[in-house]
């Protein structure tokens, strides 16, 4: 096992004595690439974004935009990151940096090294097309040379205003040829390398095989288990949270899997949401809803489902949708014998109280499994304060057989309305047997907005939260009366 190194805009930088904690952006200021900022600390303005070299479906790399200052440093161990100071320089600036001073894209210039990251990112999309090329998509979301706008929407401005900046985006060409990091994309991406380290006390561990961690986790029930970090890093960064022995597992090949079947669609724990975006490419439409309402890019680019269900948090977005669809949960652990056991339990069985869950010490989460054939009709409603890259007041999510206009079949998630993601099974007994019309609609809808036990915060008020929750249902009626209505006769 080599000492611990990543490699910076193209050069090996060793990791040595830095505190098991310290996050990517406060390890790259602290070595003076001080272009990455700490705009909020919690992955929700982008200013600290840089890229990492993650692995392309075709064998090379991609350059994947994340938030450095949730990513803890030693999970970046043996792999390869470019910030805003790898881009170009004043004598040569990058293309991106270049249109972004052209078109007027930056004031104070706190956020724009972020920007031009994940600009960076959006620029190096293998599949985006080139301006000369007939775009497949133009909207008011994407522009003419291809550009998705929602590349950028992890990253706030809050002076230069965002139509110089979109400007920026869309005057973009491709990549030239000799560009040495469009060259790098040809070449594999570093391979997850196994670590195991302790600093001042605190050890920081990437096993290198599923047996090998449970075998730790059953010998240090205690450890924390960390993915994309998206979660704890806010813990360390906000407050002060610290963690004696972590162990990293997001790249476990055993949880890395995507696999579609004629009976199930299983979902590896540790893939990032955007990598099963990606591989779904909206075969479960309800997931495929989901997405862009979670968070932003950047989050999804290291969050993942076994992170969003092993927090057990009542205000995860994704429980809800996989309540619906009527997941299960793989859980792995060591036998006696030191083997890799599986269990698997029902998603609306797994949540037991507030942040509390079935899971046992020493066990994880290995995948998600989703079983198929999917409901008819289904749907994603999150109520939140913004519409992209905020926590929701409520989510709730719908999956629904409809034959001969009778429910057949019901299924619906809640999140935000108690101290645990839930099913609605009340309202899914008042539509199951009665005829899909708004008569039915209103009385499941009364029954619907007392679900739970809606609680008041500083989202958002009990209730608000159960009008929100009244409401709902019939906001997914009148989307398939529309939708009945466009399909030809």
């Amino acid at each position: 096992m080599s000492d611990p190194a990543v490699t910076v805009n193209g050069v090996r930088r060793a990791l040595s004595e830095t505190a098991t904690h310290t996050t990517a952006l406060d390890w790259l200021r602290g070595g003076g690439l001080s272009g990455s900022k700490e705009g909020c600390a919690e992955g929700e303005c982008g200013a600290c974004a840089m890229l990492l070299a993650t692995p392309a479906p075709d064998g090379g790399t991609a350059w994947t935009p994340v938030n450095a200052c949730l990513v803890p440093v030693y999970a970046l161990d043996g792999q390869e990151i470019v910030t805003a100071e790898g881009l170009g320089d004043p004598e040569r600036l990058h293309p991106v940096q270049e249109k972004l001073a052209e078109a007027g894209g930056s004031q104070c210039g706190y956020c724009t090294p972020g920007f031009a990251c994940s600009m960076a990112g959006e620029y190096y999309r293998a599949d985006r097309a080139a301006p000369e090329e007939e775009c497949p998509v133009h909207d008011a979301e994407h522009g003419p040379n291809g550009f998705d706008l929602h590349a950028l929407s992890g990253n706030l401005c809050r002076c230069t205003g965002y139509r110089p900046i979109r400007d920026a985006a869309y005057a973009l060409g491709a990549p030239e040829s000799d560009d040495p990091l469009q060259q790098r994309l040809a070449q594999p991406a570093p391979a997850a390398v196994a670590t195991d380290v302790e600093v001042g006390g605190s050890r920081f561990v990437r096993p290198a095989s599923l047996g090998d961690t449970v075998r730790m986790l059953r010998d240090e029930p205690d450890a924390l288990l960390v993915a994309g970090s998206t979660d704890w890093g806010v813990e360390v960064n906000i407050r002060g949270r610290r963690a004696p022995f972590v162990v990293a597992i997001e790249h476990l090949p055993e949880l890395r899997g995507l696999t579609v079947t004629e009976e199930l669609v299983e979902i590896g724990a540790a893939l990032s949401l955007s990598e099963v975006e990606k591989g779904l490419d909206g075969a479960v439409p309800l997931l495929a809803e989901l997405f862009p309402q979670f968070a932003s890019r950047l989050i999804r680019n290291r969050g993942t489902f076994g992170g969003n269900l092993g927090t057990g948090s009542p205000i995860g977005d994704t429980p809800p949708a996989l309540l619906a669809l009527g997941a299960r949960l793989v859980l792995a652990s060591a036998g006696p014998d030191g083997d890799v056991v599986e269990r698997e339990v029902e998603l609306s069985e797994y949540f037991t109280g507030y942040r509390q869950t079935v899971r046992q010490p020493g066990e994880l989460i290995k995948s998600v499994r989703i079983p198929l054939p999917l409901a008819g009709v289904t749907a994603f409603h999150k109520i939140a304060k913004r519409r992209f890259d905020d926590i929701s007041s409520v989510a709730v999510a719908f999956a629904l057989d409809i034959d001969a206009g009778i429910v057949t079949a019901a299924r619906i998630g809640l999140g935000g309305v108690a101290a645990t993601p839930l099913r609605a099974t009340a309202t899914e007994a008042a539509l199951i047997g009665r005829p899909w019309n708004v008569e039915t609609v209103r009385a499941a809808s009364e029954v619907l907005g007392a679900e739970g036990t809606p609680m008041s915060d500083h989202r958002a008020s009990s209730e608000y939260r159960s009008l929100m929750l009244n409401t709902a249902l019939l906001k997914l009626y009148s989307r398939t009366v529309i939708e009945s209505k466009e399909v030809p006769a």
